[in-house]
């Protein structure tokens, strides 16, 4: 290995075994603070998501608890990913191999649970669209709960078992001192798309597919005045207004997030991208995600912004609040 200048070294000390610090330009500045920026935001809005959820008894449907879920996924990449991305962007990492392994496998744990409740927002409103009749009987709030405790264990599971040789050998997470950095064999990365990009993919487009299929043709009857007096005696056996509505704004919400996934796990297979340098851009736009979706929240569903108010008037600190009408 090339000696190099001490200067440069984040641990001098140990000459050839360390890393080059990041030597980032005075216009990197300004990304720095956006990041930061939306760092913060990321954990304030869905902090709000959360708390509105948790606290405002009529929001305790099957929907929102999957919504809250996200939240808290969301929430925690604004606490875990964002500022441990920025630490690695800027600075060498000092804190030694065992905390390393911990961000990373908590990492992987936040961004793969993000995945698996879009999988689930999928498939309950697939079940609100296409299987109305049955959807209070199928998917109640003990049902949800469940799978969304069970979604995180298997996602700790997936994550233990990705992660293995990482968490038996932390060391592996370097390369030289002073990075950090999850390094995969082929069959660990091809894995890993499969599960955590390729089948959500698949599952959530074919769900939506049909959902927005169904839904269209719902609409159509519910204008149509040929069949107008036919179809208000057989709402109940179709989906809800409210429902279609609340398909409409879960597609956007699983739009933004598969436009903001599929270039982090695309890029690698048409270009050789270090993320070390534009290959961050994609991993930036890949957490971003989790800042847009309360912002999807305020601009689709009125009882966002009516926790909003209440939350922020600190109206929620009065009694009875819990059973305020937002909806």
């Amino acid at each position: 290995m090339e000696s190099k200048d001490h200067s440069e070294l984040c641990f001098p000390q140990l000459a050839n075994l360390s890393c080059k610090k990041s030597m980032l330009e005075s216009s990197e500045d300004v990304l720095n603070a956006l990041l930061s920026l939306t760092c913060v935001l990321t954990v304030m809005l869905n902090l709000i998501v959360i708390v509105a959820i948790s606290h405002f008894r009529l929001l305790h449907t099957p929907t929102n608890l999957l919504l809250l879920s996200l939240a808290v996924s969301d929430v925690l990449v604004g606490l875990v990913v964002w500022p441990g991305g920025i630490y690695l962007r800027t600075s060498c990492w000092a804190f030694g191999d065992i905390a390393c392994i911990c961000f990373q496998f908590a990492s992987f744990i936040i961004v793969s649970a993000s995945v698996g409740n879009m999988v689930l927002i999928s498939v309950d409103r697939y079940m609100a669209i296409c299987d109305p009749l049955h959807y209070n009987v199928k998917v109640t709030v003990n049902r949800i709960q469940f799978c969304v405790c069970l979604c995180w264990f298997l996602v700790f599971l997936y994550c233990c078992i990705l992660l293995r040789d990482h968490l038996a050998h932390p060391e592996k997470c370097r390369s030289c001192y002073g990075e950090c950095a999850v390094h995969f064999n082929m069959n660990d990365g091809i894995f890993d798309m499969i599960v955590i990009f390729i089948l959500p993919l698949c599952m959530i487009v074919t769900l939506y597919t049909r959902v927005f299929i169904v839904a269209v043709s719902q609409a159509r009857a519910m204008r149509s005045n040929v069949t107008c007096n036919k179809v208000q005696n057989s709402i109940p056996l179709g989906a809800k207004k409210s429902e279609l509505k609340a398909a409409r704004t879960l597609g956007v919400l699983v739009l933004v997030f598969l436009v903001c996934v599929c270039p982090f796990y695309i890029s690698p297979l048409v270009s050789d991208i270090s993320f070390s340098s534009s290959g961050h851009y994609v991993l930036y736009l890949f957490n971003f995600n989790s800042c847009v979706n309360p912002l999807i929240y305020a601009l689709f569903y009125p009882w966002f912004r009516r926790a909003v108010k209440h939350i922020v008037s600190l109206r929620i600190l009065q009694p009875g609040s819990s059973r305020a009408k937002l909806v």
